[in-house]
């Protein structure tokens, strides 16, 4: 297969310290790192040591196969199976997106599938890759739209509104028939015409169809995509498993103030070692949400003040014994924020190794002292890997232009402006140039005199001098612009690069999303993405489809 390693920085030098080792600060923050091999025997160990302090593995599994069963697959139903004996996992979880969303949650999902396999190797036992749905998440516009590349080259926008009703999560935000068909209608009209087009939109049909939510429809794709592969998904908003999750809610209730601290003094050592915060550290947050039955399910966060919890309003008030009651009867009602789902996932799973984004692994960072706290450890951190998707196409225009992928992404602007310039034979710059400077050295002596006849002629003649300029200027753009309409078919080659491999200057993976892909390639490109070796500390690779 055609590959190629390329060095992209992930803008969060605290991720970077970690994925390069090149701050020995960063193992007291981690501990484990996924390029020492005796770490995940040891973690292995390490887990079957703690067997007993986590959930009853065949409830967990129980609630797996019921949530699994509409996408259920031989694989998959092996994966369960080994989870109900104990089997470890490498996990990774992603907020639903419309249609998946943008590719890395594709790179995410080929992350855990790969990571799972190689450990399984590495190891001599059956890891279990699996997919954790933040379906609690109530972020509406993060969830709600993805960007496709039409006929015509450009980047479209699709999104779907949110319904009327209460700021709940996405899992409880319901989706009608109508709003499925019409999205799916925009769809069709944005995917260019191919031999796989009716294939995909029958399959998003048939999804769409079961969805009765936006997490729904996304654990369809995931399913569909990924359940040969054995990929056990959950979504974190299942009441099932939040029953199973109670014993947790009510032990970080009864040790909010100790898990408070652990963050803060986590996040004062981030801080010590020169590194920037990723996720808010607030004073008296009790880092739960609750669904408030009272304000129609709203999902809020909850704060500590004068021994009570409270909403952030300040309008609705719960003891900690009301607290610890309703997570006995209707654990259903708490949800854990970004510091407090790395412990509860660590609880429901025995978790070899979690498979995080360059955000990801700089907030989890925070949570080691939490995990102790609760004599838990936390798991191996395995980077996500990224890959760029290069077609054919691309690949010719980038080779014509002399294009290399870091011209894309760094320079695309100077190298595309370069490229018309070499084309000009006329010199027109150049010679615009001169004769703006020639103009202005013989007008020189013209503003003397008149300055010298009257002096308020001065002032008018710099002004005379100035709009001559501008219409020099003004011709000059329009003999540029004349000349590069012979090269149109070029300037579109080379801006279809750039909205191909780095849209709206952004990597690939953080915008397009994977259907532009599956409608001209079939399932190809995914089983590409499949066959790579797997990095355990991630890494970007550029694949040529």
């Amino acid at each position: 297969m055609n590959t190629e390693h390329y060095d992209l920085p992930s803008a969060q030098p605290l991720t970077e310290a970690y994925i390069h080792r090149t701050d020995a600060n960063v193992d007291l923050l981690y501990g484990y790192h996924p390029e020492r091999e005796q770490d995940w025997t040891t973690r292995l160990e390490r887990l079957e040591k703690l067997a007993g302090s986590r959930a009853n593995a065949a409830e967990v599994a129980e609630v797996l196969r019921q949530y699994n069963s509409r996408y259920t697959t031989p694989e998959v139903d092996a994966s369960i199976r080994a989870i109900a004996e104990g089997a470890p996992v490498i996990i990774g979880g992603q907020q639903a997106g419309l249609w998946s969303g943008a590719l890395l949650v594709i790179h995410k999902a080929v992350s855990i599938v790969s990571g799972a396999k190689w450990a399984s190797q590495k190891l001599g036992c059956k890891v279990v890759p699996v997919f954790w749905i933040a379906g609690e998440d109530h972020d509406w516009d993060e969830a709600n739209h993805t960007f496709l590349l039409n006929a015509e080259q450009e980047l479209r926008k699709l999104t779907l509104q949110r319904p009327e009703g209460p700021r709940t999560s996405v899992s409880r935000t319901a989706v009608d028939e109508d709003s499925w068909n019409k999205l799916l209608d925009e769809l069709e009209q944005t995917l260019p015409h191919s031999d796989f087009k009716p294939g995909l939109l029958e399959e998003l049909k048939q999804i769409a169809g079961q969805s009765h939510s936006l997490s729904d429809m996304f654990a369809g794709i995931l399913a569909f995509l990924f359940g040969k592969e054995g990929l056990v998904l959950l979504d974190a908003d299942d009441p099932k498993l939040r029953k199973v999750e109670a014993p947790m809610f009510r032990r970080m209730i009864e040790q909010n103030d100790e898990l408070e601290q652990a963050y803060k003094a986590a996040a004062e050592k981030v801080k010590s070692f020169g590194y920037q915060l990723q996720a808010d550290v607030v004073d008296g947050s009790a880092n739960l949400f609750l669904f408030n039955s009272e304000s129609g399910n709203e999902r809020t966060l909850l704060h500590k003040r004068d021994g009570q919890f409270q909403d952030r309003k300040g309008t609705a008030f719960w003891s900690k014994e009301q607290l610890l009651q309703l997570a006995e009867d209707q654990p259903s009602q708490f949800s854990n924020n970004v510091l407090t789902r790395p412990i509860m996932q660590d609880y429901l799973f025995p978790v070899l190794g979690t498979v995080l984004g360059p955000g990801e692994v700089a907030y989890w960072a925070l949570t080691g002292e939490a995990f102790r706290k609760l004599e838990m450890e936390m798991p191996i951190i395995v980077p996500r890997s990224s890959f760029t998707l290069v077609e054919g196409t691309i690949a010719k225009h980038m080779m014509k232009y002399e294009l290399s992928f870091e011209d894309v992404a760094k320079r695309f602007d100077a190298r595309k402006q370069q490229w018309l310039t070499e084309q000009d034979q006329l010199s027109i710059e150049e010679r615009f140039q001169e004769v703006k400077q020639s103009f202005i050295s013989m007008y020189g002596p013209l503003l003397e005199l008149a300055g010298s006849v009257q002096p308020g002629l001065l002032k008018l003649g710099e002004t005379n001098r100035q709009k001559i300029v501008e219409q020099i200027e003004y011709l000059e753009s329009k003999t540029k612009d004349a000349f590069n309409k012979q090269y149109d078919a070029s300037i579109r080659q080379l801006d279809r690069i750039a909205l191909s491999l780095w849209p709206s200057g952004k990597p690939q993976e953080r915008v397009i999303n994977m259907t532009g892909y599956w409608n001209r390639y079939g399932s190809v490109w995914l089983e590409k993405l499949l066959e790579l070796p797997f990095e355990p500390s991630g890494g970007h690779q550029l694949v040529y489809l």
